[in-house]
């Protein structure tokens, strides 16, 4: 069993994240500013009260002993990116260099980066405008972490919803289908547990649909 270190784990991606983890017999820590919204107590999970984009010393402790990172932070229900991936990457990355783990996993967006051209026109438009500056954020974020020596796997999943699990996702290095692609949350939760215990994926940037 590993020791797994979320970021995001309050958002509503994160949280399932956390339930499929322990339910895999992990060990996890939760960073986030306010962990109490994480309304789960067990003897394999730690809460850490911790600004990322702020507090790089409490950061730095929160990750001693893990084995890997997988970031689920997230813009929520907000338009403006705020810089938040970026300056939370900006932070993480010299830590994990500097004293492990060295395998992390990000959860980014379809559309994001080279992704974009591969998405239909209709999410080229909304990408280009409405998620504009959050996609902005994301990127600068992904090229930060790509730029870095650590064992780093991108997932970027398709418009995300809170339907059940089906247990039927692919990962791929693109988008084979059009339409408006959708995938549960607790989908992408299994893919990102998935790919962080998967070596095939490192320092790969991945789509994750249905």
């Amino acid at each position: 069993m590993t020791t797994i270190l979320v970021l995001g784990g309050t958002g509503p991606t994160g949280q399932l994240l956390v339930h499929a983890a322990l339910a895999g017999g992990h060990t996890v820590t939760v960073v986030a500013r306010r962990p109490e919204r994480l309304a789960v107590e067990h003897p394999r999970l730690r809460k850490v009260a911790c600004d990322v984009t702020a507090d790089v010393s409490s950061l730095g402790q929160a990750v001693a002993g893990q084995n890997l990172v997988i970031c689920t932070l997230g813009h929520g229900l907000g338009l403006r990116g705020g810089h938040l991936i970026e300056r939370s990457m900006a932070n993480l990355v010299p830590v994990l260099e500097a004293q492990g783990p060295r395998r992390i996993v990000l959860m980014s967006a379809f559309g994001v980066g080279a992704s974009f051209a591969t998405a239909p026109l209709l999410l080229r438009v909304v990408f280009a405008t409405l998620l504009s500056s959050i996609y902005a954020d994301k990127a600068r974020g992904e090229n930060i972490l790509r730029r870095s020596s650590l064992d780093w796997t991108i997932l970027q999943p398709v418009q995300l919803t809170n339907a059940r699990a089906t247990g039927r996702y692919e990962i791929g290095d693109s988008l084979p289908q059009g339409g408006l692609p959708r995938i549960a949350r607790a989908d992408v939760a299994a893919a990102l547990l998935g790919s962080a215990l998967d070596p095939a994926t490192i320092r790969r940037t991945l789509v994750v649909y249905s």
